[in-house]
């Protein structure tokens, strides 16, 4: 049975978990063509991927915002759809998903975090991350911000 969690933040941009990038299945049904994957190095036959280690609850290491960006510009380029993923989508994935709207769009960050929990509600970067985004579009913007936002999007509490 076809069981998937990712969500589209936009018809080029998907948002999922480690465990989905494991089913080809799921993949081809959202015409994934490539993948950035931030928990773990999956393969699959005729999907371009991109590991970078990025461990969640820690400031990015430098240059990962750049590469993850630059992998999923290569990949809109050629008009392909690309995937996302971290363990549970909800913090790296999320991250990395504001870092290519602010790119692509031309958004902030508070707007690039709405849009993707306006369809993945259980985003939310952590602030370690958090901070790595700020410090990488030079915008001071407080975690409570995060925490605002999160709530007006109807979210869960997971505390």
């Amino acid at each position: 049975m076809y069981n998937s969690c990712m969500d589209s933040v936009r018809p080029w941009l998907i948002v999922g978990k480690y465990a989905e990038t494991l089913d080809y299945t799921s993949l081809l049904i959202h015409r994934v063509e490539a993948m950035l994957q931030l928990a773990a190095e999956v393969t699959q036959p005729g999907i371009a991927h991109l590991y970078l280690d990025v461990d969640d609850g820690e400031p990015l290491p430098p240059g990962a915002l750049e590469r993850g960006v630059a992998f999923v510009q290569e990949h809109l380029a050629q008009h392909e759809t690309v995937l996302i993923a971290c363990g549970a989508g909800m913090s790296r994935a999320p991250t990395f998903a504001i870092a290519v709207l602010c790119e692509e769009e031309g958004m902030g960050l508070l707007q690039a975090y709405a849009a993707v929990v306006n369809v993945r509600g259980i985003a939310r970067p952590h602030q370690a991350l958090w901070k790595s985004l700020c410090a990488w579009r030079g915008e001071d913007i407080p975690y409570e911000e995060v925490l605002r936002v999160w709530k007006e999007a109807g979210s869960v509490n997971w505390s």
